[in-house]
């Protein structure tokens, strides 16, 4: 890499005008992190047009998709290149936009940035280092910390706020009582913030290494309150197994329990969003299904229907897919199925729907559910435990029998209505229905059995 900063350096200094790596490859190298190395950021004084001009030649494509904020890209040996000009950033009181100036040099550049770890630059090509607002000592420290005051920070662009969050979650650091008060007191800016962006860096804090984290700086802030209500809503609501404090607890250990299984149990995933989101997620319907007991327990009743509900609204508001808002929201459903397998007393009908039921997200059901439990009671786990394994085992053998990943009727629409001498209509779609309730309920027939059944049930619909 010193050879294209090198290279793309000379270029500019030759041009007259100034440049300057900057952000995560500047910090993570002092960290010792493995950086993306494919994506790098420049700041330089020439303006776009001029960004354009210098990079004729050199690069094997650019593009100008950021040029109103005063951004090129380009490709250059399989890496991206952003090169912006110095600039400053600031938010309307009720603006989505932000209005955007040029700069004139690189201290006022790196005064406006996010955080003092991400305000260091390496001057090109001779690679000068420059650290004017104590990065260095903030990151041997591990605190998140503002070049300038937090309130003019997170007043150029509030999202910065949750930015302080996910690099707290990210790092390890913690963000310093002066940012924190800042964000306590300025939370509702947030809301200028488009749902598309907050979607993102969420996005960014569920995947970080250490999401408990970075999620209790969103809440202690209040700035969880605007972004995902939900998750405050679970301290006041107490565990009902009596375990933990609240269920706001048993959700960020469950969390963390899914983290681990994700690598740690068959089949090995790399960070996995849709199964960390169903996580985090997973009792918010808690709260509005509670009810007390006449015998003083306390019970959340059809928690995971109501929470399945929950969790397709906040996530159509934070602008998520439809497929993984089908998935998160299909995993929240299911994710007390279980137990109602108990000690291993479901006919093989009941192992066929489940499976059925999960479809492709078996494997994530699986590790939500075994994340789920966090008794304390060592007797419990390993009992609980046990059942997932002999699911799991029962799963297994049936899906070598039978193929449960494609259940199927036995007898398809042409079939039917050849034999039921029918076209195409409403009645092949039942006929279809009844034949893969027969599968589910009693495994694969032959074609002749299930022919004989398919025409029984036809007799007995006829007037």
């Amino acid at each position: 890499m010193a050879g294209l900063l090198t290279e793309l350096g000379a270029i500019f200094s030759a041009g007259g005008y100034d440049l300057a790596l900057v952000g995560g490859p500047v910090r993570d190298a002092f960290l010792g992190r493995v950086t993306d190395l494919s994506d790098l950021d420049f700041t330089t004084n020439a303006h776009p047009e001029q960004i354009l001009n210098l990079l004729k030649g050199w690069a094997e494509n650019t593009w100008d998709t950021g040029i109103a904020f005063g951004t090129i890209s380009a490709l250059k040996d399989d890496r991206q290149i952003e090169i912006t000009t110095y600039r400053t950033e600031n938010y309307d009181l009720d603006s989505r936009k932000p209005t955007v100036e040029f700069g004139t040099n690189l201290a006022e550049d790196l005064s406006r940035r996010d955080f003092t770890i991400n305000s260091m630059a390496l001057t090109l090509p001779d690679f000068v280092f420059t650290d004017l607002y104590d990065g260095l000592d903030d990151l041997a420290a591990k605190r998140i910390r503002t070049p300038l005051s937090p309130q003019i920070s997170f007043d150029d662009d509030p999202l910065r706020m949750m930015r302080a969050a996910r690099f707290a979650g990210q790092l390890g650091f913690e963000v310093v009582p002066e940012v924190a008060a800042a964000i306590k007191e300025q939370a509702s800016r947030i809301e200028i913030v488009s749902a598309e962006r907050i979607r993102d860096e969420l996005i960014k804090i569920i995947l970080s290494d250490n999401p408990r984290l970075a999620l209790t700086v969103l809440v202690e802030t209040g700035l969880a309150e605007y972004v995902l209500p939900e998750l405050p809503l679970l301290q006041l609501e107490e565990d009902e197994h009596h375990h933990h404090k609240d269920v706001y607890e048993h959700t960020l250990k469950v969390l963390e329990q899914a983290i681990e299984l994700e690598k740690s149990h068959e089949p090995h995933m790399e960070r996995d969003l849709t199964l960390r989101f169903a996580a985090l997620l997973h009792d918010i319907g808690k709260p509005k299904t509670r009810k007390f007991e006449p015998d003083g327990g306390v019970s959340f009743h059809h928690h995971e229907v109501v929470g399945a509900r929950m969790t397709k609204k906040r996530m159509k508001a934070l602008r998520f897919s439809n497929e993984q808002i089908d998935d998160v929201s299909r995993l929240v459903e299911l994710h007390l199925r279980f137990h109602g397998y108990g000690t291993g007393e479901w006919s093989d009908s009941a192992v066929r729907r489940y499976v059925r039921d999960a479809g492709p997200l078996l494997s994530r059901l699986h590790k939500l559910t075994r994340a789920d439990s966090t008794t304390r009671n060592k007797n419990r786990a390993a009992r609980l435990q046990m059942a997932y394994d002999s699911l799991e085992k029962r799963i297994e053998v049936l899906e070598e029998q039978e193929e449960l990943n494609a259940i199927r009727p036995d007898l398809d629409g042409q079939q039917i209505m050849q034999i039921l001498g029918i076209s195409p209509g409403r009645e092949v779609g039942e006929a279809y229905k009844y034949l893969l309730e027969l599968r589910l309920d009693r495994g694969p027939l032959s074609p002749q059995l299930a022919q004989q059944e398919l025409l029984a049930w036809w007799a007995a619909r006829q007037p």
